[in-house]
């Protein structure tokens, strides 16, 4: 980030970047929002460009007419954007949190078991979503086997019995976890 984008310069054009950014997101004109605001279509479109200055008072309006609170228009972001991988060796994977939900998890698991042994199903409270990465998983479902390829997802209530594997080689993985899931998967990891 540069001195001048962090600067007062910096915050007003952020400001009219999400003014812009959250009218186009609700469908709305330059004409549909100026009538929300009770103000003319010209001048919006002089503060969405810069060539008019933001007033306190329009910015008020601006923000009740998109449905959003002042402090979101004009909050300057100063979280962490980048995260980094925590090893996860209990589950042999790698694991992120999610700022907004720190509770759930994303994995990157390498599965490197052949295909599911229906003696390891497992179920525990939660719910899963999986992305294959590269490889074939197969996943074992109660009675049902699912084989799921690269670029392919899964999602599924983590009650229903089941076991991964991997078919024709190692399968990496991306997993994203409810805590009743990440709890479940910590157990079995122990067994």
């Amino acid at each position: 980030m540069t001195q001048e984008s962090s600067g007062a310069h910096g915050v007003d054009g952020l400001v009219r970047r999400r003014i812009r950014a959250l009218r186009l997101a609700q469908g709305l004109s330059l004409g549909d929002l100026a009538a929300r605001a009770h103000i003319s279509q010209s001048t919006l479109s002089r503060i969405e460009n810069g060539q008019r200055r933001l007033a306190l008072d329009q910015l008020v309006t601006l923000a009740r007419a998109l449905d959003t609170s002042l402090d979101e228009l004009v909050e300057i972001a100063t979280e962490e954007v980048v995260s980094h991988p925590i090893r996860d060796h209990g589950l042999d994977s790698l694991r992120w949190r999610i700022r907004h939900s720190p509770d759930t998890s994303i994995l990157r698991r390498r599965v490197t078991e052949p295909t599911p042994d229906p003696s390891r199903m497992r179920a525990h409270p939660g719910h899963e979503w999986l992305v294959v990465l590269s490889g074939t998983l197969m996943l074992l479902l109660g009675e049902q086997r699912h084989r799921v390829r690269t670029n392919q997802s899964a999602e599924f209530d983590t009650m229903l019995p089941h076991a991964f594997g991997a078919e024709g080689g190692p399968a990496d993985v991306l997993m994203i976890v409810d805590p009743a899931a990440r709890r479940g998967h910590r157990e079995d990891a122990g067994n």
